[in-house]
């Protein structure tokens, strides 16, 4: 994962009920039942907001200080902006002002964390070359709210598939068991075939990857399965195709095409399609972009356009939903920003999200899930699944943890479980993980 940024809540409009007197009292009603849960939140939140600032001064004693507020709990986006805005309100109160890293004495990271029974807000201070401070405050559940995976009962699990020292790609499943037993591992030189037996995996094939120019510094790649040979592999300004048929063959060509965005295999796969047309569908299967060659992120150069876009900013990856008349794209740019392309409008926002990011189609829920990227900077990265009932971002599980930083996240041939690719912090192995979400219910 290559960043996480913070975001302010997307702004929603609100059309009026037909009529105006039923207009009125929905309004009311409407506003009526929002003043509740924000009234209660601001107002239990200033207790560990005065805490946590007091404990931070002592510390770093009044002055310029670099701030930032990451969102790690199932706080929705409303909450978040209380805390934050009360947080740095005590911190003025104490003496600290707002500055940049540049102009900083200090910089001073919190995190909005949680546990069964408590908000945790942790804060790392740093000052200088001196070793980083620690410290962090707990506040009391306010009363009637619960864990979001208590309300919306969806579960993360992951599945061990493939570890080695050397740099892992992306992973394909060449069978459609649960638990797959024959893969492919894509690698910056070759592509490995192994299968399942006796309990261990076995070395079956080593197709090596020929090419003339030198790899970028942060090589990225996919693989596909296809119809009429055994898969593809996208990799920066080439296109390899692996024969079907005994002896194996990998055919490796300089290529500028455009990689495909979604599994070609999506639209015919097992899950249901959850009220979305087919068209809808299609649509999610046709969109390509084209990669940068040299360098480690799309070009926003979209084949065949989104709507009327045919070109959205450079972005490191993409996710889609598929609603019943059109698809929502998300594109997590380079600059930190997320993007929501529906054909009609390009809506950028500042999400807590890294920038891997890819979408699963399930049982579940709403039917579309994305999972998003966040980063730990003490322990590791995590990933979280989340809906769109329209373009504000729900969470809709827990955070899930990992030893270290995630270097891919794409999704899986069928559209209903994506690969994650995690250097180990602990090992430097690369280890490739399935990630699939769970009713829960």
């Amino acid at each position: 994962m290559r960043s996480a940024v913070y975001n302010s809540a997307i702004p929603k409009v609100i059309n009026p009920a037909a009529g105006m007197a039923s207009g009125v009292r929905l309004l009311t009603f409407f506003l009526f039942v929002l003043a509740l849960p924000l009234c209660v939140h601001a107002a239990d939140w200033n207790a560990p907001e005065q805490q946590l600032a007091h404990k931070i001064v002592a510390i770093t004693g009044p002055g310029a200080i670099a701030v930032t507020i990451d969102n790690r709990s199932t706080l929705g986006q409303r909450e978040v902006e209380i805390v934050s805005n009360g947080l740095r309100a005590a911190l003025e109160a104490t003496g600290i002002r707002s500055a940049t890293p540049e102009q900083a004495v200090a910089t001073v990271a919190i995190s909005l964390s949680e546990n069964p029974r408590a908000y945790v807000w942790v804060a790392e201070i740093h000052q200088g070359s001196a070793a980083p401070v620690v410290v962090m405050i707990s506040a009391v559940r306010p009363e009637g709210t619960t864990l979001a995976h208590d309300s919306v009962p969806l579960m993360l699990r992951k599945t061990a598939v493939w570890s080695q020292q050397d740099r892992i790609l992306d992973v394909l499943a060449l069978d459609d068991a649960p638990t797959p037993a024959h893969i492919a591992v894509l690698s910056a030189e070759n592509i490995s075939l192994y299968r399942m037996q006796n309990a261990k995996w076995t070395l079956e094939e080593s197709l090596a990857i020929v090419h003339a120019r030198p790899w970028p510094r942060d090589l990225r790649g996919r693989l596909f399965s296809a119809k009429d040979h055994l898969l593809d592999a996208y990799l920066p300004g080439m296109i390899c195709h692996a024969t079907a048929s005994a002896p194996l063959a990998l055919n490796c060509r300089e290529s500028d095409d455009p990689w495909p965005l979604a599994p070609i295999s999506l639209t015919s796969s097992a899950p249901p399609s959850f009220g979305t047309s087919s068209a809808a569908q299609s649509a999610v299967m046709s969109t390509s972009a084209f990669f940068a060659s040299s360098r480690n992120f799309f070009t926003g150069a979209l084949a065949p356009s989104v709507g009327k876009f045919s070109t959205v900013a450079k972005f490191f990856s993409s996710a889609a939903i598929s609603r019943e008349k059109y698809v929502l794209w998300l594109f997590a740019s380079v600059d930190g920003q997320v993007h929501l392309v529906d054909g009609v409008t390009d809506q950028a926002a500042r999400l807590n999200w890294g920038s891997d990011i890819a979408s699963v189609k399930t049982g579940c829920g709403a039917g579309w899930q994305v999972l998003a990227t966040s980063s730990d900077t003490q322990n590791g990265d995590q990933v979280r699944a989340f809906e769109f009932p329209d373009r504000d971002p729900v969470p809709v599980s827990a955070a899930m943890d990992f030893p270290g930083e995630i270097t891919a996240l794409w999704t899986e041939s069928k559209g209903d479980t994506a690969i994650a690719v995690v250097q180990n912090r602990e090992s430097g192995e690369y280890e490739a993980v399935r990630l699939a979400v769970a009713c829960n219910q």
